[in-house]
């Protein structure tokens, strides 16, 4: 069929079929925002898991961080109840005994990184010392004459500050 400008007509058929309906494009919408939704509620989930295990494994090894440094402390105590246990000790046995089981303690100690504070002839370290006393002394000012109790740090961080007694500086 021809109109009057010679040009073939097109069927109205032809120009619907590239174009789908509100229902299909509303049906695949849908569709796709079940999907997400779906999708969503798996990550969600997951993520919820992971943060609980994460929660999990921070209570464990609160729990247990010590267990390592508790099982090198068995073989102190072992030493300790051995040398109680024998029936008539003599004053150098004991003195042995002691000695050996205090090169067990400090190879334990170091194996874990905490080691004393051996601050005498040092500048008194507010971090690191615990000044109870000034004392007169020959010794620079803020400097640490005598040490009255060790300290002790576990790694970088001090466990327990060293007591120490500090020249007061010649005047």
């Amino acid at each position: 069929m021809q109109t009057e400008n010679n040009t073939p007509e097109t069927p109205p058929e032809e120009t619907k079929e590239t174009m789908p309906s509100l229902e299909e494009m509303l049906r695949d919408a849908e569709l796709k925002a079940e999907e997400h939704h779906d999708a969503w509620l798996r990550a969600k989930a997951e993520t919820d898991n992971m943060r609980r295990r994460a929660s999990e494994d921070v209570d464990k090894a609160r729990k247990f961080a010590v267990e390592s440094f508790a099982n090198e402390l068995l073989a102190v105590k072992d030493s300790l109840e051995a040398a109680l246990a024998v029936e008539s000790p003599s004053v150098e046995n004991l003195k042995d005994g002691v000695e050996l089981t205090l090169k067990q303690l400090v190879a334990a100690f170091s194996r874990f990184n905490l080691h004393d504070i051996h601050p005498m002839g040092e500048k008194f370290d507010p971090h690191q010392h615990q000044a109870i006393q000034m004392i007169e002394s020959d010794q620079p000012a803020n400097t640490v004459v005598t040490v009255l109790q060790k300290g002790y740090r576990l790694h970088e961080r001090t466990l327990r500050p060293a007591l120490v007694m500090v020249a007061k500086g010649k005047d």
